[in-house]
């Protein structure tokens, strides 16, 4: 892709930016001060649930001043569509035992929470030491579960959102901002 196709891909006229790069980057130096304050003396073990939150977990790790692990999860219930199938498949298990870390799951969206609820009771069952919910993003209004996060970096509207890891066909997740297509069809996809 061009630089100039680039331009156009990032400056699409479908798409509305929610969140612009500078409140995104902003909030994030603030949810992991935050956490420096909380998990300090802690062993703290954030788990990046892929694809969606690689971009937000990179930005908070990095402004986290802690010594940490890391470790990844997949996990589906999207596909290629732009809604919660409802159906939850882990598609990559961890690399580490859990037992006596103090976890903190890193999340790009609460949606319906069926997602975080399943990895949550998984998550306990590993004899964790503690278990906490690090999301960029809460949309309340499509809750079907209640989910107990402790560091949200936004409430949204129901919109569906991609850019800064979140995508629609494993698209858009390079944009530095949140957005919202207003014509969501109209959306490149791979």
């Amino acid at each position: 892709m061009s630089a100039t196709e680039r331009a156009s891909f990032i400056h699409d006229p479908n798409l509305k930016v929610l969140i612009d790069t500078g409140r995104l980057q902003a909030r994030v130096r603030a949810m992991a001060e935050q956490i420096t304050s909380d998990y300090a003396g802690k062993n703290l073990h954030l788990i990046g649930v892929l694809k969606g939150a690689c971009v937000f977990l990179s930005d908070l790790m990095r402004s986290i001043d802690l010594p940490l692990s890391l470790d990844f999860i997949g996990i589906s219930s999207y596909g290629a569509s732009t809604k919660s199938s409802g159906e939850v498949r882990i598609t990559k298990d961890l690399d580490v035992s859990l037992a006596g870390k103090d976890v903190l799951v890193v999340e790009d969206i609460i949606d319906t929470g069926l997602t975080l609820n399943y990895m949550a009771n998984i998550f306990r069952s590993r004899e964790v030491s503690s278990l906490a919910i690090a999301a960029l993003l809460d949309k309340p209004d499509r809750h079907e579960i209640a989910v107990d996060a402790k560091y949200i970096g936004f409430t949204i509207p129901n919109h569906f959102v991609v850019g800064y890891g979140l995508d629609v066909g494993e698209l858009y997740r390079n944009l530095p901002f949140i957005g919202v297509p207003e014509i969501p069809e109209n959306l490149v996809k791979s």
